[in-house]
């Protein structure tokens, strides 16, 4: 009995872990954002990064270099992206991250929507957002604090 508690423990602290090394890329995505960070920004992309938003009239790319210089030129604290991560799921090098949120511009709220995170493994084992892309809506939203 005290093996398969210890096999348990010891399995949930191994995906707790690996959970947190996959969350960190699209935590500091948006701490970067709030600080205007463009280097910071910068390093949770990969070098192949895409950046996609669904609108009205089908998904749109954007650049990744003119996003974080967009990003760079706001002031601190202008831009807030409050997030719940709702799940994440792991096969080998891959992750999929699905984050609700909310977003506030200069301290008023703006708009929600959803964001899905694929993230890769990299060869030096750091995990970076390979592609991104989100919902942007006004109406039902359910603000997150």
């Amino acid at each position: 009995m005290n093996k398969i508690f210890a096999f348990l423990f010891l399995s949930g602290s191994l995906c707790f872990g690996q959970s947190q090394e996959i969350e960190q890329p699209v935590r500091t995505l948006f701490t970067a954002m709030k600080n205007a960070d463009a280097e910071l920004l910068k390093s949770v992309f990969s070098e192949t990064a895409v950046l996609q938003t669904i609108t009205k009239d089908g998904v749109k790319n954007e650049d990744i270099n003119d996003f974080i210089a967009s990003v760079s030129k706001m002031q601190k604290n202008d831009l807030d992206e409050r997030i719940i991560i709702e799940a994440i799921h792991t096969d080998g090098n891959l992750a999929s991250v699905f984050t609700p949120y909310s977003f506030y511009f200069k301290g008023k709220f703006s708009h929600c929507g959803a964001n899905s995170f694929q993230l890769v493994k990299q060869q030096s084992g750091e995990w970076k957002i390979q592609y991104l892309i989100d919902t942007r809506r006004k109406d039902n939203c359910k603000e997150i604090k």
